[in-house]
């Protein structure tokens, strides 16, 4: 019998997966149990539209991101640090503080794990890098100035 997994089953297979199981297996155990369901044409044009929307909203996602980085190569971030007189930072900047720089300049709210930067000691100009999709970075031009 042809079943479509509603979950991960390990040793069995993976969610949205049709995969074809003994018919005592299926009745007894994956339907009562609700990790999957008989592979009829109606439940099977239901997978295929659900996959075709997932795929068109990643699509979506995608070219947002490479839209946004795009964006990103033309700003320059200017993040205020704690300095000494010869501009030789008392801490470094963190990710944290490029973050709420993106957030109060241009209002755009990046997570601050999604940030890499090289540890800047002096107050200059820097690179950052932010991951905005799996394949997709930007480069953020970070200006460092003493407060």
């Amino acid at each position: 019998m042809k079943v479509i997994l509603l979950q991960d089953i390990k040793g069995t297979g993976k969610k949205d997966q049709i995969i074809e199981a003994s018919d005592g297996y299926a009745r007894n155990y994956l339907f009562p149990k609700k990790l999957a369901k008989e592979a009829t044409s109606v439940n099977l044009n239901a997978i295929e539209k659900a996959k075709a929307a997932e795929s068109h909203r990643k699509d979506l996602e995608k070219q947002a991101a490479q839209e946004l980085a795009k964006k990103m190569a033309d700003m320059v971030v200017e993040v205020p640090v704690r300095a000494g007189e010869n501009g030789r930072l008392y801490g470094k900047v963190t990710n944290q503080e490029i973050a709420d720089a993106l957030k109060a300049k241009y209002g755009m709210d990046v997570d601050k794990r999604k940030i890499t930067v090289d540890t800047i000691k002096e107050v200059g100009d820097a690179e950052a890098v932010v991951k905005l999709y799996p394949e997709i970075s930007a480069k953020l031009k970070l200006k460092v100035v003493a407060e």
